[in-house]
């Protein structure tokens, strides 16, 4: 039988060394080697939490899409007053016997982690790989919501600006992903990185995305209607939307908390500015898909790697050959505006999008 833990229990448990950040940051750390950003976080928010000031985390965080044999599980949490109030898998496995496993499993995962607040949570019997990809992903929207406490606790002044690019969301016709730029807190361009293509779709999507990249930005978030006769593409869109204002809001809160001291810094502590390593999106390519962490310092690129890229044939041949010059090219520019490396032209491009996603994250 699975131990309960309430909220109130949690609270009482850490009220001595934790003053605001209840829930979130009693979570186990994912153990993905990229959690060493997100648990450092966490204990950046708890040592300011320390100082008096609690931060109050209350906001949407989705989770890194998780690969199975079957498809990929990208979990979606809701947090109000650092509590877990809602949870959604917005990608999912999908397609013969997977159609009946998810609609049996995602529920029941759903619901297991607004109950025990925790990514701890059982298996669901005959959805496996579905069940682990969950969990990892629910992790790492968890590990998102500690940065976001930690971030948020200098103070609120400082206002997002740049591009943020949201998640891919998956739709029965294709890819859809937005990217907005953000200045002076407001959206003021909206835009379908992705979206169906091919047959009817072309036309669909040639109507529907130009009115939805307008009602971004006259609404300034994501509560905008979906265009008639296009309902698919205006959901995903919508969702993808939502994924790059949330991260707009996490990049408000980390600015508002490195402007939030009023001592000049020295130049040893200007110097110190801790690293950070970002994961871009999973890029799908017909070889196999693509993604790519980077870690940045002092705003620039100190390292980069493929954590995922095409194997198996003459893939592995072409992965080993291109991936060490895309990485060197990446920390060389400094962006994601780097050459395709001939012979491995879908893999390049897959490097770049993901190199991209991991800048737009990181603030870059």
């Amino acid at each position: 039988m699975r131990k309960s833990h309430p909220l109130r229990r949690v609270v009482l448990a850490t009220a001595a060394t934790v003053s605001g950040i209840v829930l979130l940051l009693s979570l186990k750390p994912s153990s993905d080697p990229g959690s060493t950003q997100a648990a450092g976080a966490g204990a950046q928010a708890q040592e300011a939490a320390q100082g008096g000031a609690g931060a109050t985390v209350t906001g949407t965080m989705t989770g890194d899409a998780v690969q199975t044999q079957y498809g990929n599980v990208q979990v979606r949490i809701t947090v109000v007053d650092n509590k877990i109030t809602k949870s959604e898998a917005v990608q999912a496995p999908k397609g013969g016997t997977s159609d009946q496993k998810t609609a049996d499993a995602v529920p029941k995962l759903n619901a297991a982690v607004v109950a025990t607040q925790s990514p701890n949570i059982d298996t669901v019997s005959g959805a496996t790989y579905t069940s682990e990809a969950y969990k990892k992903s629910l992790q790492s929207a968890i590990d998102k919501a500690n940065a976001s406490a930690g971030s948020s606790q200098g103070s609120g002044s400082a206002q997002a600006a740049g591009a943020f690019t949201g998640d891919a969301v998956q739709t029965q016709y294709g890819n859809v992903q937005v990217r907005i730029t953000v200045a002076g807190g407001k959206i003021t361009k909206s835009e379908a990185v992705q979206a169906p293509k091919g047959g009817t779709s072309d036309q669909k999507t040639a109507d529907s995305v130009p009115k939805l990249n307008a009602a971004a930005v006259a609404a300034g978030t994501a509560d905008i209607d979906s265009v008639s006769g296009a309902t698919y593409t205006s959901d995903g869109y919508k969702k993808s939307l939502q994924s790059a204002l949330d991260k707009a809001k996490a990049a408000s809160g980390s600015a508002a908390g490195s402007s939030g001291s009023g001592e000049a810094s020295s130049g040893a502590d200007a110097g110190a500015a801790q690293a950070k390593t970002v994961t871009g999106q999973v890029q799908q390519t017909q070889y196999g898909p693509v993604q790519v962490r980077i870690t940045v310092a002092n705003g620039k690129i100190t390292k980069a790697e493929a954590v995922q890229a095409p194997s198996g044939g003459t893939s592995s041949q072409k992965t080993e050959l291109s991936v060490p010059k895309l990485n060197a090219e990446a920390v060389a520019a400094g962006s994601a505006d780097i050459d395709s490396v001939s012979g491995a032209t879908y893999t390049s491009d897959g490097y770049k999008k993901s190199l991209q996603s991991a800048l737009d994250q990181a603030g870059g």
